[in-house]
């Protein structure tokens, strides 16, 4: 009873941590797929990595932790654009990361990714339940 009590108050971040697991799991691999299956450099993989997860992390997080109601094409617009925006932002972020800590730094691709990550779920958690989702109704 508690823990349903709990799951409920706090459903969105619940659904939130586990989808951005997923997402950076859909973005590490990505990038790893990139960087040490195609040799490809640490800020183009990031790119392409980038790219990806942001079209899974909208669709997870519009259908099931924002259960974002809009069916108006104006509406739905704006909520796509102001999405990838702040994904840019922050996609942007993890770029200058990699490009300072793995090409410039020498440090190890794929912890600085991780940590990279880690920072860019917490903006993005933040950037989504203020400016992208906030009319949607978060039970």
């Amino acid at each position: 009873m508690v823990l349903k009590k709990l799951y409920r108050k706090y459903k969105s971040l619940i659904l939130y941590v586990f989808f951005g697991i997923c997402t950076t799991f859909v973005n590490i691999a990505s990038f790893w797929l990139m960087a040490h299956g195609f040799n490809f450099k640490a800020v183009f993989s990031s790119i392409v990595s980038w790219i990806l997860s942001v079209i899974f992390a909208y669709i997870t997080n519009r259908s099931w932790v924002f259960n974002a109601k809009a069916t108006r094409p104006k509406n739905i617009f704006r909520e796509i654009y102001s999405f990838f925006a702040c994904r840019f932002a922050t996609g942007v972020l993890d770029c200058f990361t990699m490009f300072l800590c793995v090409d410039i730094f020498g440090f190890n691709d794929i912890m600085i990714k991780v940590i990279s990550n880690v920072i860019v779920v917490i903006l993005n958690y933040i950037a989504s339940k203020i400016f992208v989702f906030k009319n949607a109704k978060i039970s």
